[in-house]
C-alpha cells in the first residue's frame, strides 16, 4: 500500500524513492509485524483465556505436558494479523503473487480456524474431521496452482538443487506437484507444533532462506549470476517472507518455554502452507524438503509409525511425531527445541548453499 501510495510521488519528494526498494521495505514488513505481534500479543492471550479457549492434552502424551492443559491456543490469529496486515502495508499490491500468497495463507487460516474453533469451542477432540480438512486444503491449494499455471510466461520447468542441467518439465502435472508441496508444507508444519517454540523456529529459518531466494529470482541480474529461474516479480515475496518473519518472532516471545499461548492449526496450517506457495512461486519446490527438513522428519515419523504398526504391530518410535520419541527418552522440553532449532539453521545454510553449487 505504501508503495502504492507513496512511490509514484517521488518526482515531487526525492526521499520517497527509497519506497522503490524491496530490500527497504521488506526491513519494515519484518519491523512492523514484529511490532504488530508485540501490541495485540497481550490482547489476543486475554482474549482466548477469558473464552475458555484453553489447549486439551493427550492423556498419553509426555506427563510433562500435562500442566499445560488450559493454555490459551489460536495465537496464530496474532500470526495471521500480523502477516496479513504487514503484507498489505509494505508490498506492492498490483503484484498477481502477492495476491496468490496472500489468498493461499487465509484460506489455510480459515481451515485451521474451523479446526480450532470445533475443538475449542464445540469441545470436539476430534476437530473438522481429516477427509473435510484434507479436501479444503486441496480446495485452496488447487485455485493457487491454477493461478499460477496459467500466469503470464509462468514455466512448469522444476529447479533441482546441486543439479543445473536437470530441469525437467512437468507439463500439466505440475498442478498436482504444487498442491504436494502446498498441502504438505502445511500439515508437516502442523504436525511440529507440539513444543513450546519448536515449530516457529524453524519457520523462521524456512522464512529467511526464501527471503533471499524469493529475492534472488526475481532479480534478473542476480538470477542470471546464480543460473536460477528467473521469476519476474517474485522478488517481492522477499516482502512477505520478512513479514512471515516478524510475525513469527513476535509470536515466539509469548510461546518461548514455558508458553503463555500456542499457535493452534490457525497459526501452523497457513504458515505452511504460506512457504509451501512461495517455494513453488519462486521455482525452488524441492529445496523446501531441505530448508524444512525438521518439518519433513517431524511428519514422515509419522507416517512410519503408523505404516509399521498396521503392518507390523509394532512401533518404530516410543511416540510420534518424533519430537515426543525424545521426550520420552528423557530429553527436557528446551533441549529438544534448542537442538531442533541448530539443525533448522544449518539446513537453512546448507539450502543457500546450494544457489551457488550448481
Amino acid at each position: 500500500m505504501f508503495y502504492n501510495l507513496l512511490y509514484p510521488l517521488h518526482t515531487s519528494f526525492s526521499f520517497l524513492n527509497v519506497f522503490r526498494y524491496i530490500t527497504f521495505r521488506t526491513i519494515y514488513a519484518i519491523v512492523t509485524a514484529l511490532v504488530i505481534s508485540f501490541v495485540i500479543g497481550p490482547w489476543v492471550t486475554r482474549m482466548l483465556k477469558n473464552r475458555q479457549m484453553g489447549q486439551t492434552i493427550r492423556e498419553d502424551g509426555p506427563k510433562s505436558h500435562l500442566s499445560k492443559s488450559g493454555t490459551p491456543t489460536m495465537g496464530g490469529l496474532m500470526i495471521l494479523i500480523a502477516i496479513l496486515a504487514s503484507t498489505l502495508l509494505w508490498a506492492d499490491m498490483t503484484n498477481r503473487y502477492i495476491w496468490l500468497v496472500l489468498f493461499s495463507t487465509t484460506g489455510f487460516g480459515l481451515i485451521g480456524f474451523m479446526d480450532d474453533y470445533l475443538k475449542c469451542i464445540k469441545k470436539d477432540p476430534k476437530g473438522l474431521l481429516p477427509r473435510y480438512k484434507f479436501s479444503l486444503q486441496i480446495g485452496v491449494a488447487l485455485i493457487t496452482a491454477l493461478g499460477l499455471y496459467f500466469s503470464p510466461a509462468y514455466s512448469t520447468i522444476l529447479s533441482v538443487p546441486f543439479f543445473k542441467n536437470v530441469t525437467p518439465d512437468l507439463g500439466v502435472f505440475y498442478i498436482p506437484f504444487a498442491i504436494l508441496v502446498i498441502v504438505g508444507a502445511s500439515n508437516a508444519v502442523n504436525l511440529t507444533d507440539g513444543l513450546d517454540g519448536l515449530a516457529v523456529g524453524p519457520v523462521m529459518v524456512t522464512a529467511m532462506a526464501y527471503l533471499i531466494v524469493s529475492y534472488v529470482s526475481g532479480h534478473v541480474d542476480f538470477s542470471q549470476y546464480l543460473l536460477i529461474p528467473h521469476i519476474k516479480g517474485a522478488g517481492e515475496l522477499a516482502v512477505f517472507c520478512g513479514s512471515i518473519l516478524g510475525a513469527s518472532l513476535g509470536f515466539l516471545w509469548f510461546n518461548a518455554y514455558p508458553a503463555t499461548i500456542f499457535m493452534g492449526d490457525i497459526g501452523s496450517l497457513p504458515l505452511g502452507g504460506a512457504l509451501g506457495t512461495v517455494a513453488v512461486i519462486s521455482k525452488h519446490e524441492l529445496l523446501l524438503a531441505l530448508v524444512g527438513g525438521i518439518f519433513v522428519v517431524e511428519a514422515l515419523s509419522v507416517i512410519f509409525q503408523v505404516v509399521s504398526f498396521k503392518s507390523r504391530g509394532k512401533r518404530v518410535f516410543l511416540m510420534a511425531p518424533i519430537h515426543h520419541h525424545y521426550e520420552l527418552k528423557g530429553w527436557k522440553e528446551p533441549k529438544i527445541v534448542v537442538r531442533f532449532w541448530i539443525i533448522a539453521i544449518i539446513l537453512g545454510l546448507i539450502s543457500l548453499s546450494t544457489l551457488k553449487l550448481r
